[in-house]
């Protein structure tokens, strides 16, 4: 029995998973809120109480970068080790691993009901594949034949350095620059980029805020659902513009990935943000800025481009991580 999960900051994931079973359907689920207990041990043993059944083996996706067996949640004051793990839940047998590695771990097992294909280019035939996921950060891993199945690497690529593309980005970065030490694509292309990004061009585009807008923004937790649902919902141009310069930087990026990898099976956009903004992504300004790569624009042109609009694709990664891990 595999415990498998994916781990935010606001939620967690949960589920007891059989090694001959679906690997989308768990023999007991539950979905969490992450800070309503005091560390992450306390979570997994209530749920597994509740869950009573015998796990001999454990694997998590978790919201941070990964090193040496051990994580930082992202907006939590959490940590995971896989010592600690082994000690409190009595499993030998414990894998943490970033939760867009995990995702990427998903992407072979993904059918069309899964995906929403905007280019179906050429792919080759066991070609690598890349992943970029805006969510709370910017997340990015890749995936390469190795003769015998996909295998993941994770990266931490989303903290390049931002490359303005236009007069209009330029002004953002310089704007940046004057208040944060580095600005990286996660500065702009994630759920803090989204609120800056708006920010940007209402401070300093001249953008109308209208009466309705800004008492939800005021009265919202997460500003971002707000500007979606106004963009997409209720028409407004300053959330439409905000979530079409955000579409425009997550395409350079997603272009500079498939480069920097040669990703000629396909580029995935995972995490919620793609999912939600479909309508913006289907537009053909975003493939137009993803292709936008001087002499290499042919190559990139070739590449697929699809978004995975399975709600959970890092739990179903961190199954089949976890059930290749512990054979």
């Amino acid at each position: 029995m595999l415990l498998a999960g994916d781990i935010g900051g606001t939620k967690t994931h949960l589920g007891v998973f059989s090694p001959y079973g679906d690997p989308r359907e768990p023999l007991h689920a539950a979905t969490l809120p992450s800070g309503r207990c005091p560390d992450p041990e306390t979570m997994i043993r209530e749920f597994l109480e509740e869950a009573q059944l015998p796990v001999t083996a454990v694997c998590l996706g978790v919201a941070g970068p990964v090193r040496e067996g051990a994580a930082n949640i992202t907006n939590l004051p959490w940590q995971l080790n896989v010592g600690r793990l082994r000690d409190v839940l009595g499993t030998p047998s414990v894998r943490i691993v970033n939760d867009v590695e995990a995702m990427a771990w998903a992407i072979p097992a993904l059918g069309p009901a899964d995906l929403e294909v905007l280019s179906p280019g050429e792919p080759a035939e066991r070609g690598t594949l890349a992943l970029i996921a805006p969510g709370t950060g910017l997340g990015e891993a890749f995936l390469t034949w190795n003769g015998f199945e996909y295998r993941v690497h994770p990266s931490e690529g989303g903290h390049v350095d931002f490359a303005p593309a236009g007069e209009q980005q330029a002004a953002l970065l310089t704007g940046l620059q004057a208040q944060l030490d580095h600005v990286g694509y996660e500065t702009v292309c994630s759920g803090q980029g989204l609120r800056r990004l708006y920010e940007f061009l209402r401070d300093g585009c001249n953008g109308r805020e209208p009466a309705w807008l800004t008492e939800a923004l005021s009265e919202a937790d997460d500003p971002n659902p707000v500007i979606v649902a106004g963009a997409l919902e209720r028409g407004n141009g300053l959330c439409r513009r905000t979530l079409d310069l955000f579409a425009a930087i997550l395409a350079a990026e997603a272009g500079n990935l498939a480069l920097k990898v040669m990703a000629d099976g396909g580029v995935y956009l995972g995490g919620g943000i793609p999912r939600r903004i479909l309508p913006v992504l289907r537009a053909p300004a975003f493939l137009a800025a993803f292709r936008r790569k001087g002499r290499m624009a042919g190559t990139v042109a070739r590449i697929p481009v699809t978004v995975i609009v399975y709600e959970r694709a890092a739990l179903l990664g961190a199954v089949l991580c976890g059930l290749a891990s512990f054979p």
